[in-house]
């Protein structure tokens, strides 16, 4: 039999992909985990730049306000392509090599949004950002196959702070660098990091080569397959979406608001707000712990109930004019779904190594897509509504998912029914 690290010949059944384990990787070591914490947190950052600065960059671009939100769309938008189309490639090519090229794209198109003359080029490039960006999730499954199983929890949640961390800096940071020397330098910057990250990626990262025969349009095929063959996944991938569609949603809305005449916010204290909201990042490593317990249920629904408790104390800071409860209703959230993220995770990446990049890909791009829906629609629902709309409209996304968890206790009802002995001595 093949090693279990690798992927079988294209004739095996997808169950049996989900079925087998895998084997015990080499450990990682703390300097490992920190730079790959850190290349992590500087790759997603890019995704979220422009989310404070839509009022900034639309009125540069010519962007009329109801269609502000395409900048964080767009680069949303390319995230799930490169997803769906970059991502698996980490179970058919070198990895290092596959990462350091991405990132190095990444590189040049920050550098095209840069220097973008209008709304169109712009947008191009930040699809394009979006695109180059996957490659945070191509780390991510790396940490996951060198993770001894017992600790695959707590190097993921590890891992994932440091993502964490660069998706909740990136606005502080945004609204800092644009504040002072304009939306333009922040994307020039981030270029020049890139480069420097793409070559100390290609020097320090370890090389994991696939041994696969099969090829590149067989592997896009099969993630149809494994969808369909993973449960768990696809579970996993519905609460995510929920939970990050009301996410996208709050961080897309909440600058509009805070610079409205209500709240009087420029784009400096858009910035320090959004640096206090960083403090959610630190529910990932809690996260990954309680999983690698055995404690993934209860913490889910737990995450879920913060999350909607965060947009019912977010509208009470809304008619009450408090950027404090607009704050804490920030953490909240950020707690919930960075926590549901990695206990989703930990799920998905304890089904099958050999197919680990395509579930992950499948993961990230269902609950990506739940947040583009929600950035999407996020400055249209305050130029109708204003907050109190936002409220009611994100307190939606978290309230679905909990309905969804719900459905999980229906199987194991079902089964303790069968069971258990009928009053005529039949089984149910």
């Amino acid at each position: 039999m093949r090693s279990p690290q690798f992927l079988p010949p294209p004739r095996a059944p997808f169950g049996a992909l989900l079925s087998m384990t895998s084997s015990a990787p080499s450990p990682l070591s703390p300097g490992l985990v920190f730079l790959l914490a850190v290349a992590c947190g500087l790759i997603v950052a890019n995704v979220y730049f422009a989310q404070p600065l839509i009022g900034l960059i639309a009125p540069d671009l010519g962007l009329a306000k109801t269609a502000a939100s395409l900048i964080v769309t767009s680069t949303q938008l390319g995230f799930c392509v490169g997803l769906v189309f970059l991502v698996p490639l980490g179970d058919l090519v070198e990895n290092r090599r596959l990462v350091a090229s991405t990132v190095g794209v990444c590189a040049v198109a920050l550098a095209l949004a840069a220097f973008a003359p209008s709304a169109v080029p712009f947008l191009a490039a930040c699809l394009l950002v979006g695109l180059s960006s996957v490659a945070v999730q191509m780390i991510v499954p790396i940490a996951a196959h060198l993770a001894p199983d017992a600790i695959r929890g707590r190097v993921v949640g590890n891992v994932m702070s440091g993502l964490l961390t660069g998706i909740m800096l990136a606005r502080p940071v945004a609204g800092l660098v644009a504040g002072s020397f304009g939306w333009r330098a922040l994307f020039g910057a981030s270029a020049l990091v890139m480069v420097v990250l793409a070559a100390v990626l290609r020097r320090r990262l370890p090389q994991r080569r696939p041994q696969a025969d099969h090829g590149y349009a067989w592997l896009i095929a099969s993630l149809w397959q494994l969808l369909r063959d993973s449960p768990s996944l696809r579970r996993r991938a519905a609460y995510q979406a929920a939970m990050f569609g009301a996410f996208s949603l709050y961080w897309t809305a909440v600058p509009l608001v805070l610079m409205s005449p209500r709240f009087g916010l420029d784009a400096h204290g858009v910035a320090w707000f959004s640096l206090a909201g960083a403090a959610g990042a630190i529910s990932a490593p809690l996260a990954g712990r309680l999983a690698d317990r055995g404690h993934t249920r209860a913490a889910t629904g737990a995450a879920m109930a913060v999350v909607l408790a965060a947009f019912a104390l977010g509208a009470w800071g809304g008619e009450r004019r408090s950027v404090g409860l607009l704050l804490a209703a920030a953490v909240l959230l950020d707690l919930g779904v960075q926590a549901n993220m990695v206990l989703g995770q930990r799920v998905i990446y304890g089904l099958a190594a050999a197919v680990r990049s395509r579930l992950n890909a499948l993961y990230m791009v269902i609950f990506f897509l739940g947040g583009a829906v929600g950035s999407a629609v996020a400055s249209l629902v305050f130029e109708r509504g204003g907050w109190a709309a936002v409220s009611w409209v994100g307190s939606a996304f978290p309230l679905a998912a909990l309905l969804f968890y719900a459905t999980e206790a229906l199987p194991r009802a079902a089964a303790q029914g069968l069971a258990a002995p009928a009053p005529n001595g039949d089984s149910q």
